[in-house]
């Protein structure tokens, strides 16, 4: 019930009015991140890749939109993104804020050490951003069953490892406080494992609620999942492909 009521609520708002206003609300939010951030330098390498993203749903957004509720995990994670370019993610404020609410700072109420802001956005990467990429998947590579949960899945995994590699390299390359701040490791040498690890986690949950909910609404929903497994050409390619590519480069 409580997914019938979330999907009317959504459809109810026209698209474009939707999406208008969450532009807005995102561009208050990266306005405030940018005035007074901690460290400048940190902020620009931080919102590149935002604004690599703004730029790609900016222009698909007519060929292809997205549902309102992919728009809303976007906004949603890029927000988290955007209080830790703001103040560094290494340094969110986040305990004074518990502390201020319930009279003890967060840390020390579950006996972390570290400030762990990093995590939460890793892990939130996960939860949020594989249902779009999910989206993405179905409408445009048209996977089916098994490979729609999968691939969304394993996208999320590799990209995660891949911006821990982003961040290795431009603390290597560039060296100076701004780099240390985007890497944000505070001394862990498992840090990098760690994140990708909590954006797999993220991800996994996101696919197996998402799956739940087609199992439970799809009543061809095995079906489609067993066929996505099934062998669909016996031959191999390799070298017997490239043979018959060179022999009739046309593909007929």
């Amino acid at each position: 019930m409580r997914v019938n009521a979330l999907v009317t609520a959504l459809r109810g708002i026209p698209r474009g009015r939707y999406v208008a206003i969450l532009a807005v609300l995102f561009g208050l939010v990266a306005l405030r991140s940018f005035v007074g951030a901690h460290d400048l330098g940190t902020w620009l390498l931080e919102n590149l890749p935002v604004a690599l993203g703004v730029v790609f749903l900016w222009t698909t957004y007519r060929r292809m939109p997205l549902s309102r509720m992919s728009y809303s995990s976007i906004f949603l994670f890029w927000t988290l993104h955007e209080i830790g370019a703001h103040w560094t993610y290494s340094k969110v404020p986040y305990d004074e804020g518990w502390r201020t609410l319930f009279g003890v700072t967060f840390n020390s109420h579950f006996g972390f050490s570290r400030n762990h802001f990093d995590r939460l956005v890793h892990f939130s990467y996960g939860l949020l951003i594989t249902y779009p990429l999910r989206e993405f998947f179905l409408r445009v590579a048209r996977v089916r069953g098994f490979w729609g949960y999968f691939l969304p899945f394993d996208f999320t995994v590799s990209t995660s490892a891949f911006y821990e590699l982003l961040e290795w390299g431009t603390a290597a390359v560039v060296g100076s406080d701004a780099s240390n701040d985007f890497l944000g490791s505070q001394g862990d040498i498992w840090d990098s494992q760690k994140d990708m690890a909590l954006a797999s986690l993220g991800a996994l949950l996101a696919m197996t609620v998402s799956a739940l909910i087609a199992w439970h609404y799809k009543r061809d929903f095995a079906r489609e999942f067993a066929e996505s497994l099934r062998l669909k050409k016996a031959a191999p390619f390799g070298e017997d492909a490239i043979a018959q590519i060179q022999m009739d480069p046309r593909g007929r």
